[in-house]
């Protein structure tokens, strides 16, 4: 590469979290007219470097260069202000306050008027602002609260371009975007190559990396393994530099019988949800079955989730647990019929981030480890303990807080809670979203697992591939409606699900 065209570059770069190794003397190129992909396993280390980059947080030790001077930020806003914007991976906006504020937060003197700010003249800017990525149906004046979770990231989006950046990070920002959403990203990506800017970008999907980047460097436990360029892409290469093995052929499920049992284990009549995202809506599961649910965005899909296990209040229609014979009428009724349920917004609604990887995994199960109103803590800790070995979760101890994770470890502490209480019926709503190959691999394959138990696995999926590679059965959902049902089969393709989903 030329290396005139060098913008970044790290030298020796290291990150320590107390014994824990993040980075591990990395060094680092990032060029101008690039889109360069960061892949590795979740701790690999990438989301660590990119926010040393951004100035969220220092280096232990190292060095760094932005465009051949020195580089150390101290917060992002300084990172900002040099040239490097990013957009993260969890929650990057404010609530109770408007988008136009969100994407002028800490630049309101901006629009200062004889000492007072005029949010009229704020309003318009940031409109101009989401006018330029494309997103003109989203009003700046509105508050961040009137929009989704998808707009939002949006929103954020809007924000980091508002200040030009000469090198944009996005990490495993597009896991939370709708199709719409990701063009957006992607054509904002192109325009910052084509405009000889730099782009860096985190993600776990291998095949949008590989569309996407122009060049990918792998890292691996805290080092950089290997530097790609786009014609050295190729798929098992890849996996195997990112876990230092073979995956082999087995990822999904090698069985396609599809046969299930004719028991009916939960039984959704006529359900029309609080949110009117579900229609007169009815489905039975049975014992034993994974049945794979998707659609395209607001269809209903995650709503049914929230629904069946009592989250969401229904307005008609019932679900009813069959084996007892009770209508569900909450998620606490739901848990002591033995269900369980992993939502898509993870670190919301499925994990307190302050609390420790103990007491997030005890506290689904605080009946199996109690004596009357007292816990037992040598009873808990080894019931966490199982969890922890049976998952593989990477943890210092039992003890660290969850908020210090990776993303794929924070899941599996997520389905810790639930495999620690042995449920029959598990709802998984977008299981694998965040995480990488091998953690996918291994999710997958205790999904499989648990079926052969005769579990029941409900599976919510924006993957088709995903969807098709471990469903029984396959229910696509379009405007809150059953809109077609797809059986197990070798034969069914992407493309025939997606005509139905449109």
């Amino acid at each position: 590469m030329n290396e005139d065209k060098l913008i970044i570059e790290t030298r020796q770069l290291c990150k320590n979290f107390g014994p824990t190794i993040a980075l591990n003397h990395v060094d680092l190129k990032i060029y101008r007219g690039q889109i360069t992909g960061l892949i590795g396993e979740n701790g690999s280390g990438k989301s660590t470097i990119t926010s040393i980059l951004a100035g969220m947080q220092p280096a232990s030790s190292g060095e760094m260069f932005f465009k051949g001077k020195p580089h150390k930020p101290s917060t992002m806003i300084e990172g900002a202000a040099l040239g490097i914007g990013m957009i993260v991976q969890e929650q990057g906006y404010v609530s109770g306050i408007s988008i136009a504020q969100n994407i002028f937060l800490g630049e309101e003197g901006r629009f200062r008027r004889h000492g007072i700010i005029s949010r009229s003249a704020m309003v318009k800017a940031a409109q101009e602002a989401l006018n330029n990525i494309g997103c003109n149906d989203i009003d700046a004046s509105w508050y961040i609260e009137q929009i989704d979770l998808q707009d939002r990231k949006l929103v954020e989006l809007a924000r980091v371009m508002a200040s030009n950046p000469e090198v944009l990070v996005v990490d495993e920002t597009t896991t939370a975007l709708s199709q719409r959403g990701r063009s957006i990203i992607y054509d904002i990506m192109r325009r910052m190559r084509d405009e000889d800017k730099a782009v860096i970008f985190i993600s776990h999907d291998l095949d949008e990396l590989m569309e996407v980047c122009d060049r990918m460097v792998v890292l691996r436990d805290g080092n950089l393994i290997t530097d790609l360029d786009k014609p050295e892409f190729e798929p098992n290469l890849i996996k195997r530099h990112m876990v230092g093995r073979d995956m082999g052929e087995k990822y999904y499920r090698e069985d396609y019988d599809g046969t299930v049992s004719d028991e009916v284990v939960l039984d959704v009549d006529n359900v029309t949800s609080g949110s009117g995202l579900l229609i007169n809506f009815s489905m039975q599961v049975h014992k034993g079955e994974i049945l794979g649910i998707g659609g395209l965005s607001h269809c209903g899909m995650h709503e049914l989730g929230k629904v069946v296990f009592g989250e969401e209040k229904i307005l008609t229609g019932s679900v009813t647990h069959v084996p007892s014979g009770q209508k569900i009428r909450d998620a606490r009724h739901a848990i002591k019929l033995g269900m369980g349920y992993v939502s898509k917004d993870r670190d919301h609604e499925a994990l307190v981030l302050s609390a420790s990887i103990r007491d997030n995994i005890s506290s689904a199960g605080l009946d199996k480890i109690n004596d009357g109103p007292f816990i037992l803590p040598n009873k808990e800790k080894a019931y966490v303990n199982q969890q922890v070995q049976t998952l593989s979760i990477k943890c210092a101890s039992i003890n660290q807080n969850v908020q210090y994770l990776s993303g794929g470890n924070k899941q599996k502490v997520v389905f810790g809670k639930w495999i620690g209480r042995d449920c029959d019926i598990l709802i998984l709503d977008c299981p694998t979203r965040g995480v990488d190959v091998g953690v996918k691999a291994a999710m997958y394959a205790l999904i499989d697992d648990m079926k052969r138990q005769g579990k029941t696995i409900i599976m919510i999926s924006e993957e088709l591939a995903e969807l098709i590679g471990m469903a029984d059965r396959l229910l696509i959902l379009k405007d809150g409606s059953l809109a077609g049902e797809f059986q197990r089969s070798r034969q069914l393709t992407e493309h025939e699900i997606i005509e139905c989903m449109i």
